[in-house]
Protein backbone atom coordinates (compact mmCIF):
# COMPACT_ATOMS: atom_id res chain seq x y z
CA UNK A 1 0.00 0.00 0.00
CA UNK A 2 2.46 2.33 0.96
CA UNK A 3 4.48 1.71 -2.42
CA UNK A 4 1.15 2.48 -4.57
CA UNK A 5 1.35 5.77 -2.43
CA UNK A 6 4.58 6.60 -3.40
CA UNK A 7 4.22 5.92 -7.12
CA UNK A 8 1.03 8.25 -6.86
CA UNK A 9 2.84 11.15 -4.98
CA UNK A 10 5.71 10.56 -7.75
CA UNK A 11 3.24 10.70 -10.71
CA UNK A 12 1.97 13.90 -9.47
CA UNK A 13 5.48 15.69 -8.57
CA UNK A 14 6.02 14.68 -12.89
CA UNK A 15 2.43 15.90 -13.77
CA UNK A 16 2.95 19.36 -12.21
CA UNK A 17 6.28 19.65 -13.51
CA UNK A 18 5.33 18.99 -17.06
CA UNK A 19 2.36 21.26 -16.35
CA UNK A 20 3.83 23.93 -14.56
CA UNK A 21 3.59 27.48 -15.71
CA UNK A 22 6.44 29.88 -16.43
CA UNK A 23 5.34 33.66 -15.77
CA UNK A 24 6.11 36.80 -18.19
CA UNK A 25 5.81 40.18 -16.88
CA UNK A 26 5.11 43.27 -19.85
CA UNK A 27 7.84 45.29 -19.47
CA UNK A 28 6.21 48.52 -19.42
CA UNK A 29 9.50 50.90 -20.98
CA UNK A 30 9.11 48.34 -24.10
CA UNK A 31 5.44 48.11 -24.24
CA UNK A 32 2.75 50.63 -25.36
CA UNK A 33 -1.05 50.64 -26.80
CA UNK A 34 -1.42 52.88 -29.75
CA UNK A 35 -4.76 53.84 -31.87
CA UNK A 36 -5.74 55.45 -34.25
CA UNK A 37 -9.56 56.49 -35.59
CA UNK A 38 -10.78 58.54 -38.36
CA UNK A 39 -11.40 62.20 -37.86
CA UNK A 40 -13.92 64.53 -39.81
CA UNK A 41 -13.75 61.76 -42.96
CA UNK A 42 -10.75 62.71 -43.97
CA UNK A 43 -7.81 62.38 -41.71
CA UNK A 44 -6.56 59.81 -38.96
CA UNK A 45 -5.81 60.61 -35.30
CA UNK A 46 -3.32 58.54 -33.18
CA UNK A 47 -2.46 58.33 -30.33
CA UNK A 48 -1.61 56.28 -27.49
CA UNK A 49 -1.70 54.59 -23.41
CA UNK A 50 1.41 55.26 -21.82
CA UNK A 51 1.20 53.33 -18.87
CA UNK A 52 0.18 50.07 -18.56
CA UNK A 53 0.58 46.59 -16.86
CA UNK A 54 0.45 42.63 -17.44
CA UNK A 55 1.37 39.19 -16.96
CA UNK A 56 1.39 36.21 -19.10
CA UNK A 57 1.39 32.82 -18.14
CA UNK A 58 2.61 29.94 -21.04
CA UNK A 59 3.01 25.89 -20.60
CA UNK A 60 6.87 26.62 -21.48
CA UNK A 61 9.70 29.35 -22.02
CA UNK A 62 9.50 27.84 -25.90
CA UNK A 63 6.07 28.45 -27.03
CA UNK A 64 3.34 30.92 -26.66
CA UNK A 65 0.54 28.74 -28.03
CA UNK A 66 -2.07 28.34 -24.97
CA UNK A 67 -0.75 31.64 -23.05
CA UNK A 68 -3.10 32.96 -20.89
CA UNK A 69 -2.83 37.14 -20.83
CA UNK A 70 -4.00 40.09 -18.69
CA UNK A 71 -3.38 43.43 -19.25
CA UNK A 72 -4.56 46.84 -17.29
CA UNK A 73 -4.20 49.72 -18.86
CA UNK A 74 -4.09 53.36 -17.23
CA UNK A 75 -6.76 55.57 -18.86
CA UNK A 76 -5.27 58.86 -17.67
CA UNK A 77 -2.12 57.85 -19.32
CA UNK A 78 -3.64 58.79 -22.54
CA UNK A 79 -1.73 60.79 -24.95
CA UNK A 80 -2.44 62.14 -28.18
CA UNK A 81 0.20 65.18 -28.05
CA UNK A 82 -2.16 67.69 -27.89
CA UNK A 83 -3.59 68.57 -24.11
CA UNK A 84 -6.89 69.68 -24.93
CA UNK A 85 -7.81 66.69 -26.86
CA UNK A 86 -6.45 64.31 -24.16
CA UNK A 87 -8.56 66.24 -21.14
CA UNK A 88 -11.76 65.56 -23.84
CA UNK A 89 -10.65 62.28 -24.25
CA UNK A 90 -10.53 61.72 -20.29
CA UNK A 91 -13.88 63.35 -20.03
CA UNK A 92 -17.86 61.98 -20.05
CA UNK A 93 -18.10 62.25 -23.76
CA UNK A 94 -15.52 59.70 -24.21
CA UNK A 95 -13.16 57.68 -21.75
CA UNK A 96 -15.01 58.91 -18.20
CA UNK A 97 -11.19 58.40 -16.88
CA UNK A 98 -12.55 59.61 -13.36
CA UNK A 99 -15.30 57.43 -13.17
CA UNK A 100 -13.64 54.35 -15.01
CA UNK A 101 -9.49 54.79 -14.42
CA UNK A 102 -8.65 51.68 -16.05
CA UNK A 103 -9.43 49.60 -19.23
CA UNK A 104 -9.11 45.25 -18.65
CA UNK A 105 -8.08 42.80 -20.73
CA UNK A 106 -8.67 39.62 -19.36
CA UNK A 107 -8.64 35.90 -19.30
CA UNK A 108 -7.39 36.29 -22.76
CA UNK A 109 -5.80 33.60 -25.00
CA UNK A 110 -3.20 33.30 -27.40
CA UNK A 111 -3.55 30.30 -30.00
CA UNK A 112 -1.42 29.54 -32.80
CA UNK A 113 1.77 28.37 -34.04
CA UNK A 114 5.04 29.43 -35.77
CA UNK A 115 5.07 33.07 -34.23
CA UNK A 116 1.36 33.67 -35.61
CA UNK A 117 -1.31 33.48 -33.23
CA UNK A 118 -4.51 34.77 -32.59
CA UNK A 119 -5.92 36.47 -29.27
CA UNK A 120 -9.15 36.40 -27.75
CA UNK A 121 -9.88 37.87 -24.49
CA UNK A 122 -12.61 39.76 -22.80
CA UNK A 123 -11.92 43.66 -23.12
CA UNK A 124 -13.02 46.18 -20.11
CA UNK A 125 -13.79 50.08 -20.97
CA UNK A 126 -16.22 51.86 -19.26
CA UNK A 127 -17.21 49.21 -17.27
CA UNK A 128 -18.42 47.19 -19.94
CA UNK A 129 -17.16 43.89 -20.96
CA UNK A 130 -16.70 42.41 -24.75
CA UNK A 131 -15.28 39.35 -26.19
CA UNK A 132 -12.63 41.01 -28.49
CA UNK A 133 -10.05 39.18 -31.04
CA UNK A 134 -6.82 40.52 -32.03
CA UNK A 135 -4.05 39.71 -34.56
CA UNK A 136 -0.40 38.57 -32.83
CA UNK A 137 2.72 38.23 -34.46
CA UNK A 138 5.81 37.11 -32.36
CA UNK A 139 9.32 39.49 -33.56
CA UNK A 140 11.73 37.27 -33.61
CA UNK A 141 11.57 34.35 -31.61
CA UNK A 142 12.65 34.48 -27.72
CA UNK A 143 16.32 36.04 -27.06
CA UNK A 144 18.38 36.38 -24.07
CA UNK A 145 18.97 39.84 -23.65
CA UNK A 146 22.72 41.74 -22.60
CA UNK A 147 21.73 41.29 -19.16
CA UNK A 148 21.16 37.59 -19.20
CA UNK A 149 17.49 38.29 -19.15
CA UNK A 150 14.95 35.88 -21.25
CA UNK A 151 12.57 38.25 -23.57
CA UNK A 152 10.14 37.98 -26.05
CA UNK A 153 8.07 40.37 -28.24
CA UNK A 154 4.95 40.88 -29.77
CA UNK A 155 2.79 42.61 -32.06
CA UNK A 156 -1.42 42.67 -31.92
CA UNK A 157 -3.03 44.50 -34.03
CA UNK A 158 -6.95 44.84 -33.93
CA UNK A 159 -10.18 46.98 -34.43
CA UNK A 160 -13.22 47.53 -32.21
CA UNK A 161 -15.88 49.48 -32.71
CA UNK A 162 -16.21 51.78 -29.19
CA UNK A 163 -20.03 52.68 -29.46
CA UNK A 164 -19.73 48.65 -28.09
CA UNK A 165 -18.24 50.24 -25.07
CA UNK A 166 -20.49 52.90 -23.93
CA UNK A 167 -18.46 55.42 -25.94
CA UNK A 168 -20.99 57.58 -27.72
CA UNK A 169 -19.90 60.83 -28.83
CA UNK A 170 -21.17 61.36 -31.86
CA UNK A 171 -20.94 65.22 -33.15
CA UNK A 172 -21.45 65.18 -37.14
CA UNK A 173 -20.68 67.22 -39.63
CA UNK A 174 -23.71 68.67 -41.99
CA UNK A 175 -23.34 66.02 -44.53
CA UNK A 176 -23.94 63.41 -41.79
CA UNK A 177 -20.53 62.55 -41.36
CA UNK A 178 -19.46 62.10 -38.10
CA UNK A 179 -16.70 63.61 -36.42
CA UNK A 180 -15.10 60.87 -35.00
CA UNK A 181 -15.63 57.76 -36.57
CA UNK A 182 -16.52 54.71 -34.27
CA UNK A 183 -14.24 52.23 -35.65
CA UNK A 184 -10.91 52.37 -33.46
CA UNK A 185 -7.66 50.51 -34.71
CA UNK A 186 -5.32 49.21 -32.04
CA UNK A 187 -1.75 48.15 -32.22
CA UNK A 188 -0.11 46.80 -28.99
CA UNK A 189 3.58 46.70 -29.03
CA UNK A 190 4.86 44.10 -26.20
CA UNK A 191 7.83 43.37 -24.79
CA UNK A 192 7.92 40.46 -22.26
CA UNK A 193 10.79 39.05 -19.66
CA UNK A 194 10.31 36.38 -17.91
CA UNK A 195 10.09 36.40 -13.98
Amino acid sequence: MKTIFKVLAALLIICNCAYGQVKWEVDPAHTNVRFEVNHLGIAFVDGQFKKLEGSVETKSDKDFNGAKINFIIDVNSIDTRVEMRDNHLKSDDFFSAQKYPTMKLENAVLNGKDGNYTLTGDLTIRDITKKVTFTVKQNNGIITDPWGKTRAGFTATGRINRFDFGIQYADKLPTGVMAVAPEVELTINVELVKN
